[in-house]
């Protein structure tokens, strides 16, 4: 993984696209003022905050009755009922 700042970034796109399609770099992070930005990747490789899904599967447990008070709830929200 490869940090480099905007400008260079600017100017050398076409290379750095180029090192990512030949497998030469899995990743490089974009500064502006030091600071990381942004991350280009190959096409086809997943961010990494797409594993967050399920992240709570099996910690707890949803009651059967968790739809019992949704017309209570509604008028709560919007004066109406259900």
């Amino acid at each position: 993984m490869r940090t480099i700042n905007m400008s260079t970034a600017k100017a050398t796109l076409s290379q750095l696209v180029a090192a990512l399609e030949a497998g030469q770099e899995i990743e490089i992070i974009i500064a502006r003022h030091n600071k990381p930005v942004a991350r280009l990747l190959p096409m086809g490789q997943p961010s990494k905050t797409t594993t967050r899904i399920g992240v709570a599967a099996g910690k707890f447990e949803v009651p059967e009755s968790i739809d019992l008070h949704n017309a209570e709830v509604l008028k709560h929200f919007t004066g109406q009922a259900c």
